[in-house]
């Protein structure tokens, strides 16, 4: 599927991923459209049970995130997180994505430096 400026995408475009482990949920992602970014998947909430940690879990659901966007036709990925989730920068990294903007926030009274990160899905024409 080829996006055009000023086209949207007219079929599924998100998804939520649960892994299993065992028979168990483990893990979970979401991939959902970038309000206001034609063209712009957000990876969202890419959560891994400690049990399910050290199995390549986290890598598995980022991929299937990345090929997903990638196969309903979205130019870029963006995910948002914190710089002290540092496994997750870390898995974030080695799936290809760039750090491009840091600012700290509040977050329950604690400072924190909120990461936005992104990867390129393919060449804008």
């Amino acid at each position: 599927m080829e996006l055009k400026p000023g086209e949207s995408l007219s079929r599924v475009n998100h998804a939520l991923c649960i892994a299993e482990l065992d028979g168990q949920p483990v893990g979970s992602v979401m991939c959902v459209r970038e309000d206001g970014a034609p063209g712009t998947a957000r990876l969202r909430l890419l959560l891994v049970d400690p049990a399910g940690r050290g199995h390549g879990i986290g890598a598995l659901l980022a991929a299937t995130v990345v090929d997903f966007a990638r196969s309903v036709g979205y130019r870029e990925l963006v995910l948002w997180t914190n710089d002290v989730l540092t496994s997750a920068r870390a898995l974030y990294q080695r799936a290809g994505f760039t750090l491009v903007a840091e600012r700290p926030h509040r977050s329950y009274g604690v400072t924190l430096t909120g990461q936005d990160w992104r990867l390129p899905l393919r060449e804008h024409p």
